[in-house]
């Protein structure tokens, strides 16, 4: 039931015009917005993030392995132990996408992810004496708070 655009409007599309309001006038197409490359610094930043998502991924691969093998003392805390680890993977693995695409966004949970991961480094390597742990933690948390520091990286999200 299309009309032709030629005819005059007929007397009930006219009626639901006065009463409803006439079409809208079409959408003026959006402008083509061109994504600026993200700069070197905060595409390292991106992948250190990236390697961290994937160790974090594979300690919640062994901690649920060893939940399963062994006789933990309570099951609950250690899958949840296990969905921690994962959740923390996982949300490092999309902050790290956000990085390489310079999303607003993704900064902030890097940055306190990294302080957290901090954290367990320090006590791994210096509490509970697991050096081989927490040092490549330690030095993988300052090596991307120090590229996401850097005046490159800090104006790239600011122009955003």
């Amino acid at each position: 039931m299309t009309e032709d655009p030629g005819a005059p409007p007929s007397r009930h599309r006219r009626r639901a015009e006065r009463l409803l309001g006439g079409a809208a006038e079409p959408a003026t197409p959006r402008h083509a917005r061109g994504r600026a490359a993200a700069p070197p610094v905060v595409r390292r930043a991106a992948l250190v993030a990236a390697v961290e998502a994937t160790a974090l991924a594979l300690v919640a691969l062994w901690l649920l392995y060893l939940t399963f093998t062994s006789t933990p003392d309570s099951v609950s805390r250690a899958l949840a132990e296990v969905v921690y680890v994962g959740f923390f993977a996982v949300l490092l693995g999309a902050a790290a996408v956000g990085l390489w695409r310079v999303s607003p966004w993704a900064r902030a949970p890097v940055v306190c992810l990294q302080l957290l991961l901090g954290l367990f480094g320090y006590y791994s390597a210096f509490e509970w004496g697991g050096a081989w742990v927490g040092v490549p933690v330690l030095v993988l948390v300052a090596t991307e708070l120090y590229l996401l520091a850097t005046p490159e990286a800090r104006l790239a999200f600011l122009e955003r």
